[in-house]
């Protein structure tokens, strides 16, 4: 039995035992609405603002072990003024509608190939992309699974309120709700999962008249010749979807592409991009965007290295600048909670703040990594310890990830900098070779930039830090080895499993060459 079972029974029977019948009834009533503690009577267990991946999953966990939760969340609509339902980032703006992108742009690569594979297809001119098809066909799923979080919230008997939550005082909470009002509510333990938002650079024009990653995947209007402006995976991603829907696409790069992440992979994944027809300028930030009478958007740039100042005409301008957390309109002094970085982000190495009953999972924290699973695993761990007195804490240590970019690129563990950093170059040993996915082979397709790499320790047993792959289905190949790389993979396992041919993953059973040696990691034929 959960501790709020057994607290509640507990009160039920000294009220039960009561002389007084009118008592007795009363406090039974009010009992059903409030939780009694020892630090006093509560209207809720747990109360998490925020309804994105993690404060869901947290909720649901709680409910799971007998907790009363409430779950808060407003969304505040964009610059554009776009706005969307219950499920945060990766639900309405992010994972989902990236990924329904990049497969309609993955499809339409694919009809153009059919023909080499005997089917018979329209004219390649005559086959473009519906964009109002497309977002309508991306929006109606969302709005399906808006609806079934809604339900499963009703449900499991989680209270939802649709409204902006901040802190009165450690355990006072009032929501805003859409129609101004307020309403006030009380939580023994308090759950932050508020998330971030996009970035806007402090330049003229920029939240006039540019987009972000909130806007694009319900675009009422084709984005057409479009300029990107930032090259974390964000905007690695856009552009990479909209080059391929066939949208003109171009990138600002500030200072590297796909920042944090290991830098040879991602000058592949560049080059790929590059060699499809996306243009990149490097070395370069935005100075202003202005609106011209036809509508479109006259965008300025200079490059930090030269000076040089250029400009340049597009339909569309999308800012993927980096995100904020929103942490701000939370009042979090008003509950004491002090470990809040210049960047809005909250640092709590196990999810518990300063303040001990109040926690916070997801992208609102400082130095973990902006992943819905992450969250999404956190949330649940943290909602077990909670309610459920269990011991385990979330492991932030590799954790997998991939970029859908048009090749996309997968990886796990450390980069090759990040071991080299660590233990020292004579103490990395780099496994890497280039491949042939056979599905280039007809048609014959650019594979010079399919490669993949394992950064291993050099001494045996050699175990494995980190795994790399830049090619086709990245994510799904790099799912399995995750789990590998959390058991101890080692080189001798990895060159000792059976890889399954013909498939682009058994490309890691195959690793023999080191960089170290010189050698030629370029393969003699498909089965080599």
């Amino acid at each position: 039995m959960s501790y709020v079972n057994m607290t509640m029974l507990s009160n039920f029977l000294k009220i039960s035992n009561s002389n007084r019948p009118l008592q007795r009834i009363e406090s039974i009533f009010l009992l059903t609405r409030r939780t009694f503690s020892s630090h006093g009577t509560f209207d809720y267990d747990l109360a998490v603002i925020g309804g994105g991946s993690g404060g869901l999953a947290c909720a649901k966990e709680a409910v799971n072990h007998g907790a009363k939760v409430a779950v808060l969340d407003y969304v505040t609509p964009s610059p554009l003024g776009t706005k969307w339902g219950l499920g945060g980032t990766c639900v309405n703006v992010g994972c989902i509608p990236k990924k329904l992108m990049h497969q309609a742009a993955l499809l339409g690569e694919s009809i153009h190939e059919a023909v080499s594979y005997g089917w018979e297809v329209p004219s390649p001119k005559d086959i473009k992309i519906n964009w109002t098809s497309l977002t309508e066909a991306v929006q109606n799923h969302i709005k399906s699974v808006n609806w079934v979080t809604r339900v499963d919230l009703r449900d499991k008997k989680i209270e939802y309120i649709n409204g902006l939550g901040e802190f009165k005082d450690a355990h006072t909470i009032v929501a805003t709700l859409k129609n101004g009002s307020k309403k006030e509510l009380t939580a023994k333990n308090v759950v932050i999962a508020v998330g971030g938002r996009p970035h806007y650079p402090d330049i003229p024009g920029a939240l006039e008249y540019c987009i972000s990653s909130d806007d694009i995947f319900s675009l009422s209007y084709p984005p057409g010749k479009t300029l990107v402006v930032g090259a974390g995976y964000i905007g690695l991603e856009c552009a990479g979807f909209l080059n391929s829907l066939g949208y003109s696409a171009t990138v600002l790069v500030r200072s590297v592409p796909l920042r944090g992440f290991d830098q040879q992979m991602a000058q592949l994944v560049t080059a790929e991009m590059e060699e499809r027809g996306v243009r990149f300028h490097h070395k370069c930030v935005p100075l202003s965007v202005e609106k011209l009478e036809s509508g479109q958007l006259k965008a300025r740039w200079q490059n930090t290295d030269t000076g040089e100042q250029s400009e340049d005409v597009f339909d569309t301008v999308l800012m993927a600048t980096g995100r904020y957390a929103l942490t701000k309109a939370l009042n979090l002094p008003a509950a004491g909670v002090t470990v809040v970085t210049e960047s809005g982000k909250i640092s709590a190495p196990t999810e518990q703040t300063n303040v001990g009953h109040i926690f916070a999972v997801g992208d609102v924290l400082e130095g973990r990594p902006e992943l819905t699973p992450v969250a999404i695993h956190a949330g649940r761990l943290l909602a077990r310890r909670l309610f459920a007195a269990a011991p385990h804490h979330m492991d932030y240590d590799n954790v997998a990830t991939t970029v859908f970019t048009p090749l996309e690129y997968g990886c796990v563990g450390l980069s090759e900098e990040a071991a080299v950093a660590r233990l020292g170059e004579d103490a990395v040993e780099v496994y890497h070779a280039y491949y042939k996915p056979t599905e280039f082979f007809i048609p014959q397709r650019n594979i010079r930039n399919c490669y993949l790499k394992a950064v291993a320790e050099r001494a045996p047993p050699q175990q494995v830090l980190g795994l790399h792959f830049v090619g086709p289905v990245a994510g799904e190949v790099i799912q399995g080895f995750a789990a590998a790389i959390k058991c101890g993979l080692t080189m001798e396992q990895l060159m000792n499993t059976v890889g399954i041919h013909p498939t682009v993953a058994e490309e890691f059973t195959r690793l023999n060459i080191t960089k170290r040696s010189g050698k030629d990691p370029n393969p003699a034929s498909c089965c080599s």
